[in-house]
């Protein structure tokens, strides 16, 4: 990969005679009054008594194949209102000259930190030169407007220039607010003079489209999120132009990528894309998945049909983590649930398709074979999901080629995914769930209230809070448990075995007293599974937790179950 990086300085950046563009089909301008604030702030602690030597301003991403002209990959939000807030200061020092306060001096420091900043204006013409060129609903108010210092309309303005007119005023009114008691242009110039060079980026410049991908690919799995999608869309928008597309054209692309983004939101665009694409095409990583898209998608007919089979697509997988969604019925809204709280999202590009395929009845036999798989394999079983991708994909792949078309035909298909009962058995009666955590605490409550479900034919809602988990071994040991020793305390307590469900009034009456104590309000428990152990039980320890774990392991595996796989 052709990659350069390096810490630059605002001035390093913008005062060296070098061109940046924000690509034409780039994010609009979004930022409001909480970012422009955030800024400031941190800018005028820079120049606070104490304060820090400079401030980080994260990262850009260019892409350029020459030394001189870069595209702004990511980071046009921060460049751009960085210029905004030179030209607010420029906009303070034109006032100073038309007030006639050392109006020669003033034009000079006006015309200097303009053409270290910002570009220069032709002289004969007045047409701005600038070093940074927006996008194509930002750059004519940018450069008609804002450089050139003239009044910007406020009517039949688009809203991401409202926004750009906003932040050109609200940074104005700041610096005119601070340098209200010392009205003098060498103070506003020093201030723009030494702030460029307290303003840090780290700059990331690649060669193309590809290697800023893996660049963003790279950072985000650092931790570092950026906005990977702008880069997807600026393809796609990028082909379509370069085939010679109309303005209605290109507008109804960016209103249909608008409500892609609206549906899907814009951080969790790429799972989609790599979801939906998975659902029809070989395996592909996040990593990959840019190049796979430009490889297959490269004219203007096939951007608009991805386009409409990605709308199309959309609102299934919006809903896929949203029990609540209008498309699930109340069979459904169940197992959506339970898939969530599994947090199993490798089986995705199944359901896209199989929603695609079948009808809502055996679709909702679909979303129950998946709860019951991703119950034995991954919260049970704890197996490496890598395995399991590969086998949805190709599943997926082969509904989606009409190489699967029956329910039955996808059933035995899903064999290699389906853990045998013995092994299952043999998962269930050691498992630990901490319920230190809050997923796992949901976990072990929805696997104790279907036990109960199971054996007494009484549906509860597990997480109603009219119910407590209770540790039967208590957590924090007290007088009464003397008998049981730290390390078997340590292996033991977090055992399905070691757990029941109770009233929470009562579960706050017995709190940790000792197992007779206990028993006593077992016997009263509306519960069978918690009556069961006061009856079966005289004492607790390592050996009755064991025992009891694997009768719910034979519960369990009664109740997760394939008949058609076992």
């Amino acid at each position: 990969m052709n990659l350069g990086t390096s810490n630059r300085t605002y001035r390093q950046l913008v005062g060296n005679g070098l061109i940046y563009s924000v690509p034409i089909f780039q994010r609009d301008y979004s930022w409001t009054a909480t970012e422009w604030d955030d800024l400031w702030q941190d800018i005028e602690g820079l120049f606070e008594e104490g304060g820090e030597q400079e401030h980080y301003m994260g990262y850009l991403v260019l892409q350029s194949k020459d030394s001189k002209n870069f595209d702004v990959i990511d980071g046009q939000q921060r460049l751009t209102t960085l210029s905004i807030l030179v030209l607010a200061f420029l906009g303070n020092l034109q006032k100073l000259i038309e007030d006639n306060l050392d109006p020669e001096k003033n034009q000079q420091r006006l015309e200097q930190l303009r053409n270290t900043f910002i570009g220069y204006l032709d002289p004969v013409t007045l047409i701005p030169r600038s070093k940074l060129n927006l996008n194509r609903n930002n750059d004519h108010l940018y450069q008609t407007y804002l450089v050139p210092l003239e009044p910007a309309p406020k009517r039949n303005l688009k809203a991401t220039e409202h926004l750009m007119r906003k932040a050109y005023d609200w940074f104005f009114n700041v610096v005119k607010q601070k340098f209200s008691v010392n009205r003098r242009g060498d103070f506003l110039a020093r201030f723009i003079d030494s702030l460029a060079d307290k303003l840090f980026f780290t700059v990331i410049t690649v060669n193309d489209e590809l290697n800023a991908y893996k660049v963003f690919e790279t950072l985000n799995a650092r931790g570092v999120k950026l906005s990977s999608t702008d880069l997807l869309k600026n393809y796609l928008f990028a082909v379509v132009h370069n085939y010679g597309s109309d303005e209605r054209e290109m507008n109804e692309l960016d209103n249909k990528w608008e409500r892609l983004v609206g549906l899907i939101g814009s951080d969790s665009l790429p799972d989609f894309l790599r979801a939906y694409w998975n659902s029809k095409n070989r395996f592909v990583r996040h990593s990959e998945l840019f190049k796979r898209i430009r490889e297959n998608i490269s004219s203007k007919g096939e951007v608009f049909s991805l386009m409409r089979d990605l709308e199309n697509n959309a609102h299934i997988f919006a809903a896929l983590p949203r029990s609540e969604d209008s498309l699930w019925n109340n069979e459904q809204r169940r197992y959506i649930q339970n898939l969530r709280m599994f947090n199993v999202r490798q089986l995705y590009p199944l359901l896209l398709s199989a929603h695609n395929k079948f009808s809502e009845m055996d679709f909702t036999s679909v979303l129950r074979l998946c709860c019951v798989i991703s119950f034995r394999y991954n919260i049970i079983g704890n197996l490496a999901t890598n395995e399991q991708e590969r086998v949805y994909n190709r599943l997926a792949v082969e509904l989606a080629s009409n190489n699967i078309n029956t329910l039955q035909e996808l059933i035995s298909s899903l064999s290699p995914l389906y853990v045998s009962d013995e092994k299952f058995r043999g998962d269930f009666s050691e498992k630990e769930l901490r319920t230190t955590q809050v997923r796992n605490k949901r976990v072990v409550r929805y696997i104790l209230f279907e036990i109960e479900r199971h054996i007494s034919n009484n549906s509860y809602d597990f997480e109603s809070e009219s119910y407590n988990l209770e540790h039967i071994m208590p957590e924090s040991i007290q007088e009464g448990w003397n008998d049981i020793e730290d390390k078997d305390h340590d292996q033991f307590v977090y055992r399905l075995g070691n757990m029941t469900i109770l009233n929470k009034s009562v579960n706050r009456d017995i709190g940790n007293a000792d197992f007779s104590a206990k028993k006593e309000k077992y016997f009263e428990s509306e519960f069978s599974i918690t009556q069961r152990v006061a009856n079966e039980n005289s004492d607790w320890n390592p050996e009755r937790i064991a025992k009891n774990q694997k009768w719910m392991a034979r519960q369990a595996t009664a109740i997760w179950r394939i008949a058609q796989l076992d």
